[in-house]
Order: structure tokens, then C-alpha cells, then sequence
């Protein structure tokens, strides 16, 4: 369970990598909670803007010794346009580490790591914890094109077991990222994959990994209006471990979930054999 702080976070360095922004935050009080997995959000506009809602973004890294959290920034709106913006001195109202993280070994194991585009910013820094724990790893990074992979350098100086993947062919393989996904998690024995990425991606994940008898975590990228748990808008149909099916919150229950616990295919609806389902149905 995270145990989050609100922090007046001074930037200190915004970098361009591709398509990504990558910003490095002052958080000394945030930055020890910080596991793979966790997310932070970030206040746009100012106390005056029409922007009310927080922006979620997957910590990259953090830095206990230097006491910053990086993250890595899409531009998609007016909100994540003004952080891209951002320069070294100003100062964003963050509150950091949220959520559930990847569950972290006892030993070495042999772990996939799969993302697409910058979904790979919290697998990089598990990577490394997996390694630093004596395992081994091996990554499928892929993209729509080039320009939006992110960490495949930073990949490659973990392990030479890198696959690039990219639809147009522009970069490595062309094809999907969950193309060579078997082949890979039998190249390297791997007993563990950890995804992140779009939903329709992570269900293809988790079912090729299942379908292997592999154990699969997947964070999921779901819209969180507030991400402490408050509003239920990030809510997902989950099976719990007494089998009933529940919807749980993406925030506070996730945002790393067991693959194989997802109804992927009941996302955006009310299954009638969920818990409560009869009551949310006869809501007007």
C-alpha cells in the first residue's frame, strides 16, 4: 500500500526524448515510498484554471539520494501540453507515490517486461529491482512508429534480451508487440511477465501468458479523475481471491493488477454476475 505526500515540487530538469517529455521533480519526502508500479499526480493550471482535474502519470524512477521522482510526460491535452512546458525553477503541486506496485521477488526469477510506447517508464526501474535481486530480464518494447518508443537504450543497458517492435516498421520487427511475446518468454524461461500499456494490449498479454502458464501483472492505463479512490471513475470487473467478481478501483486496488484476475472482455460494462450488479442496474 502506497503511503502518498503532497509535495511543492520544483522541476529541475525537463528533457525531450522523442516524442516524451521527461520531467525530474524535487520530492525528498516522496521519493523513499517510490516502488515500481506507483503513480503520481500533478495540478496543471493553477488555482484559477478551469483544469480541475489532477493528471496521472506512471513514476519513471525515483531517487532516494538525490530525493527526485521522474516522470514521463505525452502530450494529449491542455493539461499534459502545460507540463511539457514546464522549465527548471517552476514549481508543480504533486502528490506521489499513489496506487498498488509491481509485486517485487524474494529471489532471482526470470521476468518479460512488456510496454507500449512510454508504458515502459515503471517497468524500466523494475527491471532493474528484479536484477538487483539476482534475476534476469528481457524486454519487449513496441510503438506505432519510432518516434514513440521510449527506454529501448535504457533497456538494452540492462540486458541484450531487447525486442523492438513497432506496427509501421520503423524501428526493429514490424508487427505488434504481442506478436513475438511467446517465443520470447520460452527464449528467456521467464516465469513472470509485467506489462504495461493499453488495455486491449494488456488482454492480449495476459491471455498469451496464461495460455503458457505464466504469472502476469499488468498496470493498466484507466482515466482517473481523482486517484485516491474517491470518485470510482477508474473502476475495472476483477475476480477476487474467493472467486466473485467485483468492480475495484484502478487507483487505490491497481493500478498493477493480476492479468488473469481481469475481465477484459466485461471492461466498460456491468457483467450481471457481478457483486451488486442487480442495484446498479435498476438505478435511474
Amino acid at each position: 500500500m502506497a503511503h502518498p505526500v503532497r509535495s511543492d515540487a520544483e522541476v529541475l530538469s525537463v528533457a525531450s526524448e522523442g516524442v516524451y517529455h521527461r520531467l525530474v521533480l524535487s520530492a525528498r519526502d516522496a521519493a523513499p515510498r517510490v516502488r515500481p508500479g506507483h503513480f503520481a499526480t500533478l495540478a496543471v493550471g493553477g488555482p484559477q484554471s478551469a483544469m480541475l482535474l489532477r493528471r496521472a502519470f506512471s513514476i519513471h524512477r525515483a531517487d532516494v539520494e538525490a530525493g527526485t521522482v521522474e516522470l514521463v510526460v505525452a502530450e494529449r491535452g491542455e493539461g499534459t501540453r502545460e507540463l511539457a512546458r514546464a522549465r527548471p525553477g517552476d514549481r508543480l503541486d504533486l502528490i506521489a507515490p499513489l496506487g498498488t506496485p509491481f509485486p517485487l521477488p524474494d529471489g532471482p526469477v526470470s521476468a518479460l517486461l512488456v510496454a507500449a510506447d512510454y508504458g515502459s517508464a515503471p517497468l524500466l526501474a523494475l527491471g532493474e529491482e528484479i536484477k538487483r535481486r539476482g534475476g534476469q530480464v528481457g524486454f519487449i518494447l513496441g510503438a506505432a512508429t519510432a518516434d514513440r518508443l521510449y527506454g529501448v537504450e535504457q533497456a538494452r543497458a540492462l540486458t541484450q534480451d531487447v525486442l523492438v517492435v513497432t506496427e509501421d516498421g520503423s524501428a526493429g520487427l514490424q508487427g505488434l508487440v504481442t506478436d513475438p511475446l511467446a517465443q520470447a518468454v520460452k527464449a528467456i524461461d521467464a516465469t513472470v511477465v509485467h506489462a504495461c500499456g493499453p488495455m486491449p494490449m494488456l488482454r492480449e498479454v495476459s491471455a498469451i501468458a496464461l495460455g503458457l502458464g505464466v504469472r502476469c501483472h499488468t498496470a493498466v492505463e484507466a482515466a482517473m479523475a481523482c486517484g485516491v479512490g474517491i470518485c470510482m471513475t477508474c473502476v475495472l470487473p476483477v475476480v477476487g481471491e474467493d472467486g466473485v467478481s467485483r468492480f475495484v478501483r484502478s487507483c487505490t486496488d491497481g493500478p498493477v493488477f493480476d492479468g488473469a484476475r481481469v475481465r477484459w472482455d466485461d471492461i466498460g460494462t456491468v457483467p450481471p454476475d457481478l457483486e451488486g450488479a442487480a442495484a446498479m442496474g435498476g438505478q435511474g
